[in-house]
């Protein structure tokens, strides 16, 4: 994500019952590119939750079913979603319980709309990070270290087998065309990327990745279509 910008409509979560404060996030947030949904207490919130999820919660302390610590301890018990709580209290202790049940920051009322939307925009970037490791079967790919793991072992791919491999599981599930992997690798080629290429790295990827490579379980190919990572 990049700094002033959101990809794909980031959705935010406002628990809070003052309705007033509600609406003025909600018109500030959605200037600002993001979605907004709201919950006036827990309940509302857990459901929205179950439902259709989010991208970070901004959670008032005092909701009129219950404490917005409790809220923030579940949440995070069940889902890494960043929060961020709102309250009118900035007393140490209550600062601390925050961060100790998970809170991801902790802005005080009244406060100010732009240093707000800072706030949300640097627990993105923080919360992007930490879930930049993707896994499937018994592999998995750490984007911060470039680091690749089969059962527990560290496995070295070239520079394109490892942009490949990444391109595969950034759209898991995904049946990905050949012209659609040839357009993604050519940056880091640096050069002309061939069809018949293209196959030799696959199967290369394969018997470095999958258990039986002649039969792959990771990596599949979709006839006439191209290829598809299972989770």
């Amino acid at each position: 994500m990049k700094e002033g910008s959101v990809n794909k409509k980031t959705e935010i979560l406002i628990v809070e019952d003052e309705r007033e404060i509600v609406e003025n996030l909600r018109i500030l947030l959605t200037e600002e590119g993001f979605s907004v949904c709201a919950a006036a207490n827990r309940k509302t919130a857990v459901e929205i939750l179950e439902e259709r999820g989010a991208d970070l919660i901004l959670l008032d302390l005092m909701l009129p079913d219950g404490s917005g610590y409790s809220l923030c301890s579940a949440i995070k018990k069940e889902r890494d979603i960043p929060v961020i709580m709102l309250t009118a209290m900035d007393d140490e202790a209550s600062v601390v319980t925050g961060f100790d049940l998970g809170a991801d920051d902790y802005v005080t009322k009244p406060f100010r709309p732009m240093e707000l939307v800072s706030r949300i925009r640097n627990v993105l970037r923080r919360s992007e990070k930490r879930q930049m490791r993707y896994m499937a079967g018994n592999l998995s790919l750490d984007v911060q270290r470039a680091y690749v793991e089969k059962n527990g072992k560290e496995i070295y791919l070239s520079p394109l087998e490892y942009r490949l491999l990444l391109i595969f599981f950034q759209h898991q599930g995904e049946v990905l065309g050949r012209n659609r992997l040839l357009e993604e690798i050519w940056d880091i080629a640096g050069d002309f990327v061939s069809d018949n290429t293209l196959t030799v790295y696959i199967k290369r990827l394969r018997e470095k990745v999958e258990d039986d490579p002649a039969h792959p379980a990771l990596i599949k190919t979709v006839r006439g279509l191209g290829y598809r990572m299972e989770g």
